[in-house]
C-alpha cells in the first residue's frame, strides 16, 4: 500500500462482495460509534477510551516515547528500532531509494542489498526523516490571524536546535490548527533491502488482500554529524509472539480519509470523482505496461516499472473506492451521521445561528461540481510531467508563451505514444467526438490515428533545442482543448475555495457538537491506531490471524517458477534453519490507511510485533468509514522479519543491534 500521491489490478468481480458491510448490531444502516475511526492524534490522546475498553490507562510518559520513536518519510511510516539510529520500514516505501543508490552493473531492486559494515552503508538521495518533537496547539493564534511565519519563527527559537522545521496541521477541517515541530534527519543510509520478489510477494494479485506472505520490509540508518544517531528513543523487537486477541498499536501517519466530508460530497465522489481518477490510473498504468513490453534492451525498465506499480496499487484503492460509495448500507450510515449531525445543529440555538444551512450549501456546490464532470474526466492531471506526453506539454507552453522547452525532455518513445493517446481518449470520451477541443485533436481520426499523425507531423514530438518552430500542428491543435482546460480550471478552483470554507464551518461545527471524541479525518500527520490481532470471515471461509513461512513455500510450489508467486533462488530449499512455522504476516482491526505503510506495530510495552505493508480487500472503503468486523491492517510479523535476516540473508550484524538494541562491536 503506498502514498502520497494521495497514493495492483485484480478482476473486480472477485471482491465486489467483498466490500459490503458485515456489521454486529441491530439495524446495519444505522450510525456505529467508530464509523469516522480510531486514528487518535497525539493532540488529543484517547486515554480514557483506552482505559474503558481494554483497561489499560497509558501515561505521558508512554506518549512520549510513542511519539519520538515513530517517524515521517517521504510518503510512508517508520520508526527506529535500535539506540543506534536503525530504521525500520517497507520495502515498497524504500524502492526508489534502492534504485538510487545502485552502481553500474547492479540490479539492486531485483537482487536485494545488504550492507555487512557501516562503510557499506549506502547514503539514500532526496531521503529524510522527521521526528515530531513537539506539539503546540495554535488554533486562537491562526484564528485572529496572526502571522503563520511569526509563529513559526518563535517555536523555532523555543526549540533551541538545529535541523527544526514546523508544520501546521489542520484538524476537524479546520477547526483546530496544530503546530507540529519536526526534529529533521537528512543524512539517512540504506542498510538492507530483500529482493522486490519477497517484498512484493505475489505481485498485483496480492496487493490489498490477506492471507498474505509477503517480506515487506527495509531498513535504513539515520546519522547526524557524520556518524550513527545516538538516541533513547527506540522501539525494541518484542520476544513473545503474537497471539489472538492481543491488544496492539499501528502508529504511523495515515495520508487523507474523507469520514467527515458530507454526504452531498461523498456522492459527488460517487457520481464523478472516483470513476474519473480509476480511468485515468487504469489507462496511464496499461500505456506503461505496453512501453515496458516495447523495450528491447529493458534499459528504462526499473524507473518504468515502479511508476506503473505505483499506478495499479492506485487502481486498486479506487476500484474499492467506486464499489464502497456504491453501497447502500455505507450511504445509509454516513447519513445517518450527518442526520445526527443537523438535528444537534438545529436543537441549539447558538450553533443553529451560526452553522445551520451549511449542509443545504454545501449540497449546491456539489451540483455545481457534477456539471463540470465531463471536463474534469477530459482533463484529469492535465500536463503532469509524469503522466503526459512531452508533445502535449511543450505545445501547451507555447501556446501560453514560452520559449523555453529545456525542462521539458524527452521520454520513452512508446511511453510518449501511449501517454498521448490516452490524452486524445480522455478527451473525445468525455467531451464527445463532436466537442470542438475534440475535433481540433482528432481531425476525424481515432485516438490511435491523431496521436501517429501528429508525431509525425510536430516538431514538437522530440526536443526541438533552442530553434522553436512557427504554426507548429500541435500549437494549433492543443489551443482549442487548452481554452477549454483553462475555462475549467477557473471554475473548478472558485469551486473549490467555496468548498473549503464551507468546509471549515462544517469542521467548526462538528466540533462545538463532538469535541474530541470522533478522531479528525488522516492528514499525513502522526496517529495512534489502537486494534487487536484477529481473523476474519470471507468468501465463506475464514481468514486466520497470521500466516506462516510453510504458506510461503505452499505458494511456491503451488504456483510455479516464473510466476507472481517464485523465490529468489537464496530462498529456495528452504534454506536450512529456517522455522518454516514462524508467523510471517497477520492482520489486527487497527485503523489505518495509505500512508500508514511502514507504521511500526507495537504492544502495550511499546514493543515492536510487527510492521503495516497493507489493508485487506475489505478496508478499502476506509476511506469513507471505519467498519471493525472484517477490515483489517495488514502486516508483516516481527518474529519473522528477524527468522529471515538470520536464516536466508545472514544478516548477523542486523540480527545482533535489534537485539541488543546496540551497533555489534565491530562496528562500534
Amino acid at each position: 500500500m503506498t502514498y502520497p500521491t494521495r497514493f495492483l489490478l485484480a478482476p473486480c468481480v472477485l471482491y465486489l462482495a467483498t466490500v459490503s458491510v458485515a456489521v454486529a448490531q441491530d439495524d446495519p444502516h444505522s450510525a456505529g460509534r467508530f464509523d469516522d475511526g480510531k486514528m487518535w492524534t497525539f493532540d488529543f490522546p484517547p486515554t480514557e477510551y483506552l482505559k474503558e475498553t481494554y483497561g489499560f490507562e497509558p501515561d505521558a510518559a508512554w506518549y512520549e516515547n510513542a511519539r519520538l520513536g515513530a517517524l515521517r518519510i517521504p510518503g510512508c511510516s517508520a520508526s527506529l528500532v535500535s539506540s543506534a539510529g536503525l530504521v525500520m520500514t517497507n520495502h515498497h516505501c524504500a524502492r526508489s531509494h534502492v534504485t538510487s543508490v545502485m552502481r553500474e552493473g547492479e540490479e539492486l531492486v531485483d537482487d536485494g542489498f545488504y550492507a555487512t559494515t557501516l562503510e557499506e552503508e549506502r547514503p539514500a538521495a532526496d531521503m529524510w526523516a522527521d521526528q515530531l518533537i513537539a506539539i503546540h496547539d495554535v488554533t486562537d493564534e491562526v484564528d485572529l490571524g496572526t502571522d503563520r511565519e511569526v509563529i513559526e519563527a518563535r517555536l523555532i527559537d523555543e526549540a533551541d536546535e538545529s535541523g527544526v522545521h514546523v508544520e501546521f496541521i489542520s484538524l476537524f477541517h479546520g477547526a483546530k490548527t496544530s503546530a507540529y515541530v519536526f526534529r529533521r534527519f537528512e543524512d539517512v543510509r540504506l542498510v538492507m533491502a530483500p529482493e522486490l520478489q519477497m517484498g512484493y510477494y505475489g505481485g498485483d494479485w496480492d496487493n490489498f488482500t490477506y492471507p498474505r506472505y509477503a517480506l515487506d520490509v527495509s531498513f535504513f540508518r539515520v546519522y547526524e554529524n557524520g556518524s550513527p544517531l545516538e538516541t533513547e528513543n527506540y522501539f525494541a523487537f518484542s520476544d513473545e509472539p503474537i497471539d489472538v486477541g492481543d491488544l496492539v498499536f499501528a502508529i504511523g501517519n495515515p495520508g487523507s480519509t474523507f469520514r467527515l466530508e458530507t454526504v452531498a460530497q461523498l456522492e459527488y465522489r460517487r457520481n464523478v470523482r472516483e470513476g474519473a481518477v480509476l480511468d485515468f490510473l487504469e489507462s496511464r498504468a496499461a500505456a506503461i505496461g505496453d512501453a515496458i513490453e516495447a523495450d528491447p534492451d529493458h534499459s528504462s525498465v526499473p524507473d518504468l516499472r515502479d511508476r506503473r506499480f505505483s499506478l495499479l496499487n492506485g487502481a486498486k484503492l479506487y476500484q474499492g473506492r467506486v464499489h464502497a460509495l456504491a453501497d447502500e448500507i455505507i450511504m445509509a450510515r454516513r447519513k445517518d451521521t450527518e442526520r445526527t449531525l443537523i438535528e444537534a445543529i438545529e436543537a441549539d440555538s447558538a450553533l443553529r445561528a451560526t452553522y445551520g444551512g451549511l449542509h443545504a450549501e454545501m449540497a449546491e456546490v456539489q451540483a455545481e461540481r457534477i456539471n463540470q464532470a465531463a471536463a474534469f474526466g477530459a482533463f484529469f492531471a492535465f500536463g503532469n510531467p509524469s503522466y503526459e506526453s512531452s508533445l502535449i506539454r511543450r505545445a501547451v507552453a507555447m501556446s501560453q508563451g514560452s520559449t523555453d522547452l529545456s525542462s521539458i525532455v524527452d521520454g520513452h518513445p512508446d511511453l510518449e505514444r501511449g501517454l498521448l493517446i490516452a490524452r486524445l481518449r480522455d478527451i473525445e470520451t468525455w467531451l464527445g467526438p463532436d466537442h470542438q477541443a475534440a475535433k481540433a485533436l482528432l481531425r476525424g481520426h481515432t485516438p490511435e490515428e491523431a496521436a501517429s499523425t501528429l508525431l509525425a507531423a510536430s516538431a514538437l514530438a522530440t526536443d526541438p533545442g533552442d530553434v522553436l518552430p512557427e504554426n507548429d500542428v500541435a500549437v494549433e491543435a492543443v489551443a482549442t482543448a487548452l481554452q477549454e482546460f483553462s475555462e475549467f480550471s477557473a471554475a473548478a478552483t472558485s469551486l473549490q475555495e467555496r468548498e473549503s470554507a464551507l468546509a471549515l464551518q462544517l469542521g467548526r461545527a462538528r466540533f462545538a457538537v463532538y469535541g474530541t471524541q470522533i478522531p479528525p479525518d488522516a492528514t499525513f500527520s502522526l496517529r495512534l491506531a489502537d486494534g487487536v490481532v484477529r481473523g476474519y470471515e470471507y468468501n465463506g471461509t475464514i481468514a486466520p490471524p497470521y500466516t506462516t513461512f510453510y504458506g510461503l513455500y505452499d505458494h511456491y510450489w503451488s504456483y510455479g517458477e516464473d510466476s507472481d508467486w517464485d523465490l529468489p533462488d537464496k530462498w529456495k530449499g528452504p534454506p536450512s534453519g529456517l522455522d518454516l512455522g514462524t508467523p510471517l504476516n497477520f492482520v489486527t482491526t487497527s485503523d489505518i490507511t495509505g500512508g500508514n505503510s511502514g507504521s511500526p506495530i507495537v504492544n502495550e510495552e511499546l514493543e515492536v510485533v510487527g510492521l503495516v505493508f497493507d489493508g485487506n480487500i475489505e478496508s478499502l472503503s476506509g476511506d469513507f468509514i471505519y467498519l471493525e468486523e472484517s477490515r483489517r491492517c495488514v502486516a508483516v510479523a516481527a518474529a519473522g522479519i528477524l527468522e529471515a535476516l538470520r536464516d536466508v540473508y545472514v544478516a548477523d550484524r542486523i540480527v545482533e543491534e535489534i537485539e541488543t538494541h546496540e551497533l555489534p562491536a565491530d562496528d562500534e
